[in-house]
């Protein structure tokens, strides 16, 4: 990538994955393979499993609503959870097990990773109803992606 480039909100494509709307701010193809970033609108009380990725660092910048994180352990119980309101940046340095979640009626979440290559993984998964990401740990190893725990349950302010 020899120019700067600019994405205002709406400008990338939209996708799929699960009940998550993602848009594609900047595809790893046009990166050269440095970085991949999705916004993602997630509802609350959505959340991947807990774990790791061997290929890719990933940071998260909260845009808006309030998304809890758990990281530093395989296990929900022993992860450290802090909490990041709208503006907070929150970085995951491979092979560090994480997940998040909104604990707001919704979020919405910049996804920046590098490289980038795991777009292709939720493109592949694309729409569903309720998530089965037991079901695509092939998929997910291909991309480095180990699962070590069940996502935490659905929690929302004021109703933990």
């Amino acid at each position: 990538m020899s120019t700067a480039l600019v994405r205002n909100p709406g400008d990338g494509k939209e996708y799929r994955y699960y009940r998550t709307v993602n848009e594609q701010v900047v595809a790893n193809a046009e990166t050269g393979g440095a970085v991949s970033v999705v916004r993602l609108t997630m509802s609350g009380g959505d959340a991947p499993p807990l774990h790791t990725h061997s290929r890719e660092d990933e940071s998260w910048v909260v845009l808006s609503g309030r998304v809890r994180f758990w990281v530093g352990s395989a296990s929900l119980d022993e992860c450290d959870v802090h909490d990041a309101e709208s503006g907070a940046y929150v970085y995951g340095p491979r092979f560090v097990p994480h997940t998040f979640q909104p604990i707001t009626t919704t979020a919405e979440i910049l996804v920046i990773n590098n490289p980038g290559a795991i777009e292709g993984y939720f493109r592949a998964i694309g729409p569903a109803d309720e998530r089965r990401d037991a079901e695509h740990a092939d998929i997910l190893g291909q991309y480095g992606v180990v699962l070590l725990d069940n996502p935490p349950p659905p929690r929302l302010e004021g109703g933990e």
